[in-house]
């Protein structure tokens, strides 16, 4: 159990927490309750980059690891959009469902086509990409932005940029699963068959 890996438990300790808090607000509006959200998720996304870097600088990874921190991620992304997709309005701005659509839709295709992939190939090689980052520090960006109950059309600028930079690395990641499958030799037709 490495030092990142416990920073990774503790990010995805927090987002129940998070989630209560968020929920005790729009049920009374009591602002501690929003400024305990707002102080979970920000600790869990600080957190993001800090067992990251961790994990880089004293040459923490492993196997876990690898499947917690995006695991975590997604856990805290997810349970913030949806939760703000509802019309919250006396108490906060709400996403547009087409963003929350755009974010799932994504992450569901992403991990059918890893399933298809680890069933086919045997061996999945993601490779992280640029926009595929700006994607996730975007939807923590618009989660903040409109927990913080800072200028709406800023929110909602921060969530389209989002859903644009989501629907893109969705794409890429799309295309290179496509290309994995295609050099692996079970997707080769088979010699003496006939389509």
């Amino acid at each position: 159990m490495t030092t990142a890996n416990k920073i990774t438990i503790l990010r995805i300790l927090l987002i129940p927490f998070f989630v209560v808090e968020c929920l005790y607000y729009v049920k009374d509006g009591h602002e501690l309750h929003r400024l305990l959200a707002v102080l979970s998720f920000a600790v869990a996304a600080i957190c993001d980059g800090v067992d990251g870097y961790i994990a880089r600088r004293y040459n923490q990874r492993s196997e876990l690891g690898a499947i917690l921190d995006p695991l975590a991620d997604k856990l805290l992304l997810v349970s913030g959009i949806v939760f703000l997709s509802f019309d919250h309005r006396a108490y906060l701005q709400a996403i547009p469902l087409w963003v929350t659509g755009t974010i799932i839709g994504r992450d569901v295709l992403l991990l059918a086509g890893m399933v298809v992939i680890h069933m086919t190939v045997g061996k999945l090689a993601v490779r992280p990409r640029l926009i595929g980052k700006a994607a996730t520090v975007l939807q923590m960006v618009t989660v903040l932005w409109i927990l913080l109950k800072w200028d709406a059309r800023w929110g909602l600028r921060w969530a389209g940029g989002a859903a644009v930079c989501t629907g893109l690395s969705g794409l890429l990641y799309t295309w290179d699963g496509v290309r994995q499958l295609s050099a692996h030799p079970a997707s080769s037709p088979k010699a003496g068959s006939s389509v």
